[in-house]
């Protein structure tokens, strides 16, 4: 499956805001957008005022970045969220948030979702004791993830266990980072999701 493989810090540009595809770096003075706070190519310097699908259009594309999803698989998980009960918006964002590399991520397992992507492909995760290297599998409340024995003595892990990597976990979560295992609680609430968007106008660009 074709994949952006490209500099992640020009997605930011592109969106004019940091997407915190990096990880710590992200949180840091040598991130580009702090210096260059302007839209990648020759032509990024020409303001332009956006029309209404082109501010849709903009949401869209933050949030397939935002989580690393590609086109038709986010067309998926829309429609997937129109068809569920409640804010067809606020799903899709439960869903986003529920995907196994980016759970990873939250837990602290992971310095960013594109380093959560690789370790989940590379099959270093159970859930609920079976291995999974499937990034986008959902998971659902009393799910149990954890580092395979076998991976466990990877410097990385290693590092977490011990404290070094840093990364704050949501309540919807818990995590042991001594046993690196962590448990989905519940779905997100639409606070506790910091996902810079408006989910509205992404629901919006797929109602055209």
């Amino acid at each position: 499956m074709a994949r952006y493989t490209g500099p992640v810090c020009r997605l930011c540009r592109r969106e004019g805001q940091k997407l915190f595809l990096k990880g710590q770096r992200c949180y840091t003075p040598k991130c580009p957008i702090e210096k260059k706070a302007v839209p990648p190519g020759q032509h990024g310097l020409v303001r332009r005022k956006l029309s209404d699908y082109g501010l849709h259009l903009r949401e869209k594309q933050k949030a397939r970045r935002f989580y690393g999803v590609l086109e038709r698989q986010f067309r998926n998980y829309v429609e997937r969220a129109e068809r569920a009960r409640g804010v067809t918006g606020e799903r899709l964002l439960q869903i986003l948030e529920s995907r196994l590399d980016n759970v990873v991520y939250r837990l602290g397992f992971a310095l960013s979702r594109r380093h959560a992507r690789q370790l989940v492909l590379h099959g270093h995760f159970n859930v609920n004791g079976r291995k999974v290297n499937i990034p986008s599998y959902l998971v659902r409340p009393g799910d149990v993830i954890e580092v395979r024995e076998r991976s466990r003595s990877m410097p990385f892990f290693k590092d977490v266990m011990q404290g070094a990597v840093d990364a704050t976990v949501p309540e919807w979560l818990s995590a042991n980072r001594e046993q690196l295992r962590g448990e989905v609680l519940r779905l997100p609430l639409r606070e506790e999701i910091d996902a810079p968007v408006q989910e509205s106008l992404i629901v919006e660009h797929y109602s055209r």
